[in-house]
């Protein structure tokens, strides 16, 4: 399998980083919320010459989410794509899931604060919380989405086609049991009571055909309590579970929250894509 080439946002292109990607990577800078008109035409033309001859590899949010849910999707590099005028392109659509993320603690501070402090910081942080860190991850391939089947002059087909894809990666994100945990939770819960309400959060995510990693709120608890003591998310005492920190608790019980929610319509615009 030839490794695709990866687009990541020029904040991550400075220092050791930056060399990495620049020699061993081989990822792209990409410019967020740019409005360049040269800079849009360059990364377009480039886009689609790329494609030739590697794949492309994006996250179609355009960035990392700092509350924990999965965010409206961007259109500019599946836009591009689609220009690219390649009969036989597909997307395929991946989630990444995490038992435990190891940026945890400053995702879901800087959500609530609304406020991004350079990569370079977070890095160094990280750093304090990985010693001991330990996580599963979870990678789910769905099924390839022919672009060919869209108009790449048409609005409503490029949202329609980058709508698809977020929905097809949000049923494939893999339900963890410290999810569960976290949307279940209350400020304090009997060890009991509160696997029987992940019970039925289970029954609701299988009517939605969701990508489930456990079967009973007793396996989620099971799984999910003592990472999430040692994590300091809570503390269980005498079968009893209390919230030690509500900002991470809300961090990982957002990560599930597309599939407790109903689908929101969406609004079609006719308006064709000039360029």
């Amino acid at each position: 399998m030839r490794p695709p080439i990866i687009a990541a946002g020029i904040n991550l292109f400075g220092g050791p980083l930056g060399l990495l990607h620049r020699y061993v990577t081989g990822a792209i800078p990409i410019r967020r919320n740019t409005k360049d008109p040269a800079y849009l035409v360059t990364l377009k033309a480039y886009v689609g010459e790329l494609l030739r001859a590697h794949d492309l590899l994006f996250y179609i949010e355009g960035g990392r989410s700092y509350s924990g849910e999965l965010k409206t999707p961007k259109t500019g590099l599946i836009h591009a794509s689609m220009q690219a005028g390649m009969d036989d392109l597909v997307i395929l659509p991946m989630a990444i899931s995490y038992d435990l993320v190891l940026e945890d603690r400053i995702l879901a501070r800087q959500g609530v604060k609304r406020g991004q402090r350079p990569f370079t910081r977070e890095l160094a942080e990280m750093m304090r919380y990985a010693v001991g860190y330990r996580s599963r991850s979870f990678t789910t391939f769905g099924t390839p989405i022919r672009t060919a089947d869209y108009n790449a002059g048409s609005r409503r087909d490029v949202l329609d086609l980058a709508h698809r894809t977020r929905e097809a990666i949000g049923l494939l994100y893999k339900v963890t049991p410290t999810a569960l945990v976290a949307s279940a939770m209350r400020p304090s819960i009997e060890r009991r009571d509160l696997e029987e309400r992940i019970d039925a959060l289970l029954d609701r995510l299988r009517a939605r055909g969701a990508n489930l990693s456990v079967e009973s709120g007793r396996e989620a608890v099971a799984a999910a309590l003592r990472p999430f003591e040692k994590r300091g998310v809570l503390v269980v005492e005498s079968g009893r579970v209390r919230v030690r920190s509500r900002a991470l608790l809300r961090y990982y019980a957002r990560t599930i929250e597309h599939l407790l929610s109903p689908p929101k319509p969406r609004v079609h615009v006719d308006t064709d894509v000039a360029s």
